[in-house]
């Protein structure tokens, strides 16, 4: 799990939602050199289980630019793939307010996100696929039961008219959800969902809708990073 692909600096607040160009390459280098293949979260889904044990899907939250600018370019000499979550109305909102009042630093709302232009670009690259991740990413705890089928499956109806391809994956924000909100997602005509909680995945079948990531912070070394692909977690307790 990725949002932006980017250099820190010391007066951003959220550093860890922040992977270094440099860190992110280091990352895919280890990757394929040992032995991962690349998939999208449609492919995984429509493996049904079959494929190499080592098997790996970078997914990216939100929409920003420099998926685009950073990611794109990197993922293309490695070989790699991945699912875009995108948020519709995404430009100039500051959602980490919607989860907490007092982040209303506006960090988030500067930071450039994704035209509609460079998301086609990332599908016509054919490294790319995209899910949903709501129209406004909403705090789906938040909603009233008509808001929350609104945020979750117009969404859905939004991408796939704008940029005529399937979206059967979605991330619920901020990865909180209820069990009205997975129900909402599959009755949206989703056929899967990821969580932030942490951990690998084995057996897709058994919670489709509440699929695990390994969170991947900008404050991680390559050691760290080697560690989450072996345990799902950070270190021996994290």
């Amino acid at each position: 799990m990725y949002h932006m692909i980017s250099n820190s600096h010391r007066s951003a607040k959220f550093r860890g939602l922040r992977v270094s160009p440099t860190r992110f390459e280091k990352q895919l280098r280890y990757l394929v050199r040992d032995g991962w293949t690349f998939m999208t979260m449609a492919e995984l889904i429509d493996h049904n289980g079959q494929y190499p044990k080592k098997t790996v899907v970078l997914t990216f939250d939100d929409g920003y630019a420099d998926n685009y600018h950073q990611a794109l370019p990197i993922m293309r000499r490695y070989g790699a793939k991945g699912t875009l979550y995108l948020v519709v109305d995404r430009h100039h909102r500051d959602w980490s307010t919607y989860k907490k009042a007092h982040h209303d630093s506006g960090e988030l709302a500067r930071e450039p996100k994704l035209s509609d232009n460079q998301v086609q670009e990332m599908l016509d690259s054919g490294i790319f696929e995209i899910g949903g991740h709501t129209l406004t990413h909403a705090n789906l705890n938040l909603l009233s039961d008509e808001e929350r089928t609104r945020e979750i499956s117009v969404c859905r109806q939004v991408l796939e008219e704008r940029f005529k391809t399937p979206v059967k994956s979605f991330a619920y924000p901020f990865g909180i959800y209820t069990n009205a909100d997975v129900t909402a997602v599959e009755a949206a005509g989703y056929d899967n969902a990821v969580t932030t909680i942490d951990g690998i995945d084995t057996n897709l079948s058994k919670q489709p809708f509440e699929l695990r990531r390994v969170k991947v912070s900008g404050k991680d070394n390559l050691l760290a990073f080697k560690l989450r692909m072996r345990r799902g977690k950070r270190g021996l307790n994290k």
